[in-house]
C-alpha cells in the first residue's frame, strides 16, 4: 500500500489476530513459519545451517503481543539495521508514524 512503511501493516495484522482470539504464540507461528511454509520458502524458522532474517524486539511478544512494535534491530542478509535510524531516514517521505 502506498504511504505505509514496510512492516507496520504486518505488525497490526499480528495484533488483530490476537484480538480475534489466537494466542500471541500461535500468531507468531502464523506470521513466521506457517507463512514461509505456505509460500514454499525455506525461511521462517531458526535452525543450524539455515539462513535467516531476524528482528530483535524489546520485550516478549509471546506474552504481550504489543511488544511486536518495539523493534530494536533488523537483520537482513546478515547486516543489522537500527530500527530508529531507518524510520528517521524516511521521516516525512512515507507512512503516517
Amino acid at each position: 500500500m502506498a504511504g505505509i512503511i514496510a512492516g507496520f501493516g504486518d505488525q497490526r495484522e499480528v495484533e488483530l489476530l490476537v484480538e480475534a482470539g489466537f494466542t500471541p504464540f500461535e500468531v507468531i507461528r502464523i506470521a513466521t513459519s506457517n507463512g514461509a511454509e505456505f509460500m514454499g520458502d525455506p525461511a521462517g524458522t531458526i535452525a543450524p545451517d539455515k539462513q535467516a532474517d531476524l528482528v530483535v524486539l524489546k520485550g516478549d511478544p509471546s506474552k504481550n503481543i504489543a511488544d511486536i512494535e518495539n523493534v530494536e534491530t533488523v537483520f537482513k542478509d546478515g547486516i543489522g539495521y537500527d530500527s530508529t535510524k531507518l524510520i528517521e531516514s524516511v521521516h516525512g517521505m512515507v507512512g503516517s508514524r
